[in-house]
């Protein structure tokens, strides 16, 4: 990534044709809970221990049950489609190099720095691909998740 802007993107609506390498913001953060993860483990079908079980996860050195890697990556998803900075994009292209800093437990507020990494015209021209860069961290500034998401964008002015 290049160097960013020195303040973050104010809060609006940014088409691919607004946004420039470095360019960032930050998310609004949400409170990971109990619910959350009960919830996702039954949504996911992955109920391995060290998600379920607060002894297991002890044994394996976490502080008690920890979230899903998996639904720290959705939960900051939708940060960003929450934040005041909205990106208009069409679809998710992908998720690259996503990595699993640290364990998110019940209790732990997450919220991200997002970085504008890498930008290039779709072969059309009328819509744009952009690389964003994530930084997830805790209430304790402590990082829990960092890797990229490829969106695809819509262009203002369509070539």
């Amino acid at each position: 990534m290049t160097d960013a802007p020195a303040s973050p993107l104010p809060a609006g609506k940014y088409f691919y044709d607004d946004l420039q390498v470095g360019a960032w913001f930050r998310t609004g953060r949400i409170t990971v809970t109990e619910s959350h993860i009960v919830a996702f483990a039954g949504i996911s079908g992955d109920f391995f221990d060290v998600h379920m079980d607060d002894r297991f996860a002890r044994e394996q050195g976490f502080p008690g049950r920890i979230a899903h890697g998996l639904l720290g990556l959705c939960l900051v998803d939708g940060l960003k489609n929450r934040a005041e900075a909205q990106l208009q994009a069409v679809a998710s292209l992908g998720w690259k190099d996503w990595s699993f800093k640290a364990p998110i437990v019940a209790g732990d507020s997450i919220e991200a720095t997002i970085r504008v990494a890498e930008m290039r015209l779709a072969s059309s021209g009328n819509r744009g691909v952009v690389q964003l860069g994530f930084e997830v961290r805790n209430q304790d500034g402590l990082a829990v998740q960092s890797g990229r998401n490829v969106l695809l964008m819509r262009r203002r002015q369509p070539g």
